[in-house]
């Protein structure tokens, strides 16, 4: 489990009712069994930091004998920056003191809850001068993960309790023994896309420029010409930079007048074929991204086409649609997300789930449905949003086009199939408020931007 994924998890738990302060106070209760358990009658410090894992150290410690535990803390108390956190700390009956005038020889255990999955870059003071001090101590304990895993200092712990799971990157030699606690985040918070995980999102920074935000390329069109259309505004709807259409020419002009901001460039002839597959393969070196399927079409030179494509390009790929009808029989290398409803699902070997079909083919299958079901073969995951009246025309080219939009923005195959499932539901809720039954996909385009300032607050 990824910082990232802890974080998501814990907004996913808020948000189902779960509170942070509630999975805090159980995080101290798991903490203050263990020490109770191994070093019943041993004199302990927590060191703690102003976040987080400091606020479950502060939970701990106000749980446990305060005649044989103090707190020393890392940075002033004004410094505290969660109310969870504060809760606990304004509960400690145990002496408080400040870390830099106390002698850690004076205790047997030394509690570390300085860092937590939060942190980023490299440690800075006065957590620094703190993992120093531990080293070649026989006595500590790390709550959640060693303060600095995964920078250029940590502290080595006898023992790590964490929470839930596993963290990235820990093992029994930077961690010590590993002792996962349940703190009660339901698995629901986990198994089920949530608002939490709108913390994935790529927000761009400040000081970014056109282009750094996802150049997406798409490869749609011929026989249809609404589903490039559908596809490619989704994809900048979700904040996707730069999209660039790749259609066939007969069609071409008429996508081109779909919207002003829409870049087209026209292949030759009234479909995709072969002729024009050495061109996209040089193309597609220029983009983060490529989509291939809306509108394409059957023909068997097509179908040719797509498979060439596919097992020439280098870039992360969405297939979709017609797409997947040429690529039932390949496997791919793991960058790349299927998009199928049940039937497609089917004729690409696909059973009763997407985990079986994902392992084999080494994709990311988004299986559409009343449930979305996504899954990398090792993690399958359920998008609950939407409405029964997503159900017509050009809601599956909206969806490809926000996958393949975050998958451009530099998110995983997994997370931007997962997210954008989530999106596109939340904005088909968004316009069923307004159209109800009668909405159409180009609604849900236009409410994707309402569902982003929305939750990305």
């Amino acid at each position: 489990m990824s910082p990232q994924d802890s974080r998501v998890m814990d907004a996913n738990a808020e948000a189902l009712g779960v509170s942070v302060t509630e999975l805090m106070g159980n995080a101290g209760r798991a903490v203050a069994d263990f020490l109770d358990e191994r070093f019943r009658g041993k004199r302990v410090l927590f060191v703690c930091g102003p976040g987080n894992n400091g606020g479950d150290g502060f939970a701990a410690a106000s749980l446990m004998d305060p005649s044989t535990v103090s707190v020393a803390l890392l940075k002033k108390p004004s410094d505290i920056h969660t109310d969870a956190a504060w809760h606990f700390y304004s509960q400690l009956r145990c002496p408080i003191l400040e870390y830099s005038k106390v002698d850690l020889d004076s205790y047997d255990v030394i509690v570390d809850c300085a860092l937590g999955t939060g942190m980023k870059g490299n440690v800075r003071e006065p957590y620094r001068g703190f993992i120093a001090a531990t080293e070649g101590r026989g006595n500590v304990v790390s709550v959640d993960v060693p303060s600095g895993l995964g920078s250029d200092v940590s502290v080595l712990p006898v023992a790590t309790v964490t929470f839930h799971d596993m963290k990235e990157g820990m093992t029994r030699e930077n961690s010590g023994e590993i002792v996962i606690s349940d703190i009660g985040i339901p698995a629901e918070a986990v198994d089920v896309v949530g608002p939490g995980d709108m913390l994935r999102y790529p927000v761009p920074e400040r000081d970014s420029h056109k282009g750094e935000n996802g150049r997406l390329m798409i490869i749609a069109g011929g026989p249809y010409f609404g589903a490039p259309m559908m596809a490619s505004m989704s994809a900048l709807r979700v904040g996707t930079d730069i999209v660039r259409l790749y259609v066939p020419e007969s069609v071409s002009r008429l996508v081109s007048s779909a919207s002003p901001v829409l870049m087209v460039t026209a292949l030759p002839g009234d479909r995709l074929t072969c002729g024009s597959v050495d061109l996209l393969l040089e193309e597609s070196a220029g983009y983060d991204a490529v989509l291939i399927g809306p509108g394409l079409g059957t023909d068997p030179d097509t179908r040719e086409a797509v498979r060439r494509f596919v097992s020439g390009c280098a870039r992360p790929l969405v297939i979709d649609a017609d797409g997947l009808t040429a690529v039932a029989e390949m496997v791919f290398d793991g960058n790349v997300v299927l998009t199928p409803h049940r039937r497609e699902f089917r004729n690409l070997g696909g059973s009763c789930c997407p985990n079986e079909l994902a392992d084999r083919l080494n994709a990311t299958v988004l299986l559409k449905g009343a449930n979305d079901e996504i899954s990398d073969g090792r993690r399958t995951r359920i998008n609950r949003t939407g409405t029964p009246a997503m159900t017509g025309a050009g809601t599956g080219d909206v969806l490809a086009g926000a996958v393949a939009g975050l998958l451009a923005k530099g998110m995983t195959p997994f997370d931007s199939a997962c997210l954008a499932a989530y999106i596109c539901g939340k904005a088909g809720e968004y316009a069923f408020t307004d159209k109800s039954y009668g909405l159409i996909a180009t609604d849900i385009v236009e409410e994707i931007p309402h569902v982003l300032r929305d939750l990305l607050r």
